[in-house]
């Protein structure tokens, strides 16, 4: 018996095909709320953005019971602890030694890390417009009269989101460049108060100016910034956001895995 000779070539194995960044960004927010110390800081800022609410509307006087005030306070939890998850998001890939199994599935390492920023931009606009609709029920409730009371600019909204956006992106650089929870955690915290400290003395005042993330950023919630404030605040971002990520990403994308 003759063997029969295929002559249909057989097909070409096609190359593997990566995720795409979308999928890669679903993946990372999954991780924010898979981990128990990322479920419960998730929950603690929503049922803080609701306390926080809650007792502002007590306290304000009937002439400071405004969206402005009220959505000024509501994103307050947010910009503190959203930065804890970023850090988390990054460093638990050292911690919970699962870095080698993400690069050896997405061997570009500046992608994962692509991802985690969407993620922490994702996570961070979503608690932002929660602070909002707690802010407009706070309003609504409070019942305040005056013409001040729902008056919110456009320039002034967006001002308030880029803030919470931005103390999470910076959550993620310090996550990036120490690759360690604690240590991470503690420098986001201590070096900026630090640095507003030393602002204080008379010899730092004009530097404290520029670099002062706390003084740059506080305008961002009370008016809309002229060009010379937009200057400060991007100087002050170049030093506690901008240095840390571009450090950060270098020691992702070259240091060694274990």
């Amino acid at each position: 018996m003759s063997a029969t000779v295929l002559a249909t070539p057989l097909p070409r194995a096609s190359a593997a095909t990566r995720p795409g960044l979308g999928r890669l960004t679903l993946v990372e927010l999954r991780k924010m709320t898979d981990t128990r110390a990322g479920f419960w800081l998730l929950l603690t800022t929503a049922g803080l953005t609701v306390l926080v609410a809650v007792i502002a509307s007590l306290v304000f006087p009937n002439d400071e019971s405004n969206l402005l005030n009220f959505l000024s306070i509501t994103v307050q939890p947010a910009s503190i602890l959203m930065p804890i998850v970023g850090i988390l998001l990054v460093t638990s890939e050292w911690s919970q030694r699962t870095a080698m199994i993400s690069f050896a599935l997405v061997p570009q390492r500046s992608r994962v890390l692509a991802a985690k920023l969407l993620a922490g931009v994702t996570l961070s606009a979503i608690a932002f417009v929660l602070g909002a609709v707690v802010a407009l029920i706070a309003t609504a409730v409070a019942g305040a009269d005056g013409s001040e009371t729902w008056s919110l600019s456009g320039a002034l909204l967006g001002q308030i989101a880029f803030s919470v956006v931005v103390s999470m992106l910076g959550g993620i650089a310090f996550g990036a460049l120490l690759l360690a929870s604690a240590p991470a955690i503690v420098l986001y915290f201590v070096l900026p108060t630090v640095w507003a400290a030393l602002g204080s003395i008379p010899a730092l005042e004009g530097a404290a100016r520029w670099l002062d993330q706390s003084r740059t950023m506080s305008p961002l919630f009370e008016e809309s910034l002229s060009s010379m404030q937009w200057a400060r605040v991007g100087t002050s971002l170049a030093l506690w956001l901008v240095l840390p990520l571009v450090l950060g990403f270098w020691r992702v994308t070259r240091g060694d895995v274990r």
